[in-house]
């Protein structure tokens, strides 16, 4: 996971879950974000993303990024 200076949010959190494992990821980019996110849930990977306002994306919701 990227760490940013204290107080520093970035844009975008995905939270990928599968079994017993849970994994972050944050980033500022919208295209990173989504990217990392399609190969987590090909992978079998339940992910959701979570952009700077607290709204959530389910994977059939990423374009919707794209067009914000």
């Amino acid at each position: 996971m990227d760490h940013v200076g204290e107080g520093q949010a970035l844009a975008y959190k995905m939270i990928a879950e599968r079994e017993n494992e849970t994994v972050r990821i944050e980033r500022e980019s919208t295209f990173i974000i989504i990217a990392k996110a399609k190969v987590w849930a090909s992978e079998g990977w339940q992910v959701v993303i979570t952009d700077k306002d607290g709204k959530s994306y389910p994977p059939e919701e990423f374009d919707k990024l794209l067009a914000a």
